[in-house]
């Protein structure tokens, strides 16, 4: 069992950080600010699955948590850039 986990995670960390690497650039260079909040939106969840993943590895609970909140924010985000870029006013 510890072996396929430590199978599995030698797999999965460098497509993590190639993932990774590509958001950053399309974060930055995003021809659109759509491109680059969906980015950093992406960015965010893909932290928050590696946080998981790491979290089973560890078999540590402060990990999950901090990964269940990571995901709460990044769906806050998303549903307040979506009220601004339809309404264009920032606020409730």
């Amino acid at each position: 069992m510890e072996d396929n986990l430590t199978m599995f995670m030698v797999f999965v960390l460098p497509l993590y950080v190639i993932a990774f690497i590509l958001y950053s650039l399309r974060a930055i260079k995003g021809p659109t600010i759509t491109d680059s909040i969906l980015a950093v939106d992406c960015m965010s969840f893909d932290i928050a699955a590696f946080m998981a993943i790491l979290a089973v590895y560890f078999k540590s609970i402060y990990l999950i948590s901090g990964a269940i909140t990571l995901a709460l924010w990044a769906y806050l985000l998303d549903v307040y850039i979506a009220n601004h870029l339809t309404k264009k006013e920032v606020g409730a």
